[in-house]
């Protein structure tokens, strides 16, 4: 089994920051790419941020300039750095992994997700 460990929402004013942490853990050869979502009730998941396994990294326009996706691959952990926080970024984040496991082969797995609430 493979699980994905979400950390670091909360509650934050406008202008402020966060750093959202996701641990992947279990049956686990390898870690492809990774990503950052975001969803609002009744509205689709969207993509926020991916990272692929070599540290390729793309965000959609609206974080482009106050985000920053990035991974530490010995504890199989990605990052989502939230500068200058705004009230329309507040969502339930989750991540997602596309993993190798030994047991299970090619998985793709998310995160529980965690809340950012930012306050006007």
């Amino acid at each position: 089994q493979v699980q994905l460990v979400e950390s670091g929402g909360g509650l934050v004013q406008a202008g402020g920051s966060l750093t959202l942490s996701c641990a992947a853990s279990g049956s686990i050869s390898s870690v492809k790419t990774m990503g950052w979502y975001r969803q609002a009730p009744g509205r689709q998941r969207e993509v926020v941020a991916a990272i692929t396994g070599d540290g390729m990294t793309n965000l959609v326009d609206s974080v482009k300039d106050r985000f920053t996706i990035s991974r530490d691959n010995a504890k199989n952990t990605e990052y989502l750095r939230m500068n200058s926080l705004k009230p329309e970024d507040t969502d339930v984040y989750y991540c997602k992994a596309n993993v190798v496991s030994p047991l299970l082969g090619f998985v793709e797995v998310w995160g529980q997700g965690t809340l950012v609430t930012v306050s006007s």
